[in-house]
């Protein structure tokens, strides 16, 4: 194993669980307008279609302005290069505009985690844990990194010691951090749970679970409605099973598993999406479902504010 780094702990399943933390107070307090929006706007057209439909001009477009955006010193816009640098930017010969450079994402995510900034801890971590970027393989140096952004607040570090802790045995403490993740807002923590408590049969609070996760942006928990309100029932359709889910109004629902089928198509697409105001659109039974003119609906307008993290 190689050193530590200065304030880094061997990551230790015996330990106490880190405090809950949030990534979002421990990222720069304030962003440059002009470039948060040059950033944005570039990766709205990079989540609009799917990789193979950009053109060479669109594809040319988003690196040129996520790259300023990312020089001139926005996060964000950083990170994003950080993932064009690890996975290359356009998947076919007319639309290839970067190659793959692993080493050069990792110098990226070595300055973010330099700076403290939990998704560059993270993802220093995983690239210890895999070997590659010229990052040498390290288990031990990688958990202490996945360790150190968990306890900034990284929901993805957060997850990763849900799934350690669970694995050997300390359900209620993985469920603990699983749960940090789901306070921030973050999708694949409101899956998990939801998960969980439809298996335990508290079915009524799965269904907010998925129904949050789908407001965080997370597709597996449209997916999910989605089925339900298909088949009428979640797991075998037990008498049981019907009986417990008839009193909060949950049976075969044609429309709402065709919105939550869009909503599903449209997150495959832009995960980045938030659908805050899902509930107006498409609240839970047993409450009626108001007019729909597609996903949009579920989308509260930009704020005005200055940006933040």
């Amino acid at each position: 194993m190689h050193a530590l780094p200065y304030g880094f702990k061997k990551f230790n399943l015996s330990d106490p669980l880190p405090k809950c933390a949030r990534w979002k107070d421990n990222m720069p307090k304030t962003r440059d307008p002009a470039t948060y929006r040059l950033y944005i706007e570039a990766r709205k057209v990079w989540r609009s279609k799917i990789a193979w439909q950009f053109t060479h001009e669109e594809a040319t477009r988003i690196l040129t302005d996520v790259s300023k955006a990312a020089d001139l010193g926005d996060w964000g816009a950083r990170a994003l290069m950080a993932h064009f640098y690890l996975h290359g930017l356009g998947v076919l010969d007319s639309n290839h505009v970067l190659d793959a450079a692993p080493d050069k994402s990792v110098e990226i995510v070595r300055m973010a985690a330099e700076a403290m900034q939990p998704w560059g801890l993270y993802d220093l971590g995983v690239a210890y844990e895999h070997g590659y970027g010229g990052v040498p393989y390290d288990a031990d140096l990688a958990w202490a990194y996945y360790l150190k952004a968990a306890r900034l607040g990284s929901p993805e570090a957060q997850m990763a010691l849900a799934q350690a802790y669970i694995a050997t045995g300390r359900w209620g403490d993985g469920i603990i951090m699983q749960q940090c993740a789901y306070q921030q807002g973050y999708g694949p923590a409101a899956y998990e749970l939801a998960l969980d408590a439809g298996t335990d049969k508290r079915y009524q609070e799965a269904m907010q679970m998925y129904q949050d996760g789908v407001k965080f942006g997370n597709f597996d928990c449209a997916g999910a409605l989605a089925i339900v309100f298909n088949k009428g029932y979640w797991g075998k359709g037990s008498d049981e099973e019907k009986e417990i889910l008839r009193p909060l109004g949950i049976g075969v629902d044609p429309e709402r598993k065709s919105r939550y089928d869009a909503i599903y198509d449209a997150l495959q697409i832009n995960p980045d999406l938030k659908l805050s105001r899902l509930d107006q659109v498409l609240p839970l039974p047993p409450a009626k479902l108001p007019a729909w003119s597609g996903v949009e609906d579920a989308i509260a307008p930009e704020s005005k504010d200055r940006p933040t993290y």
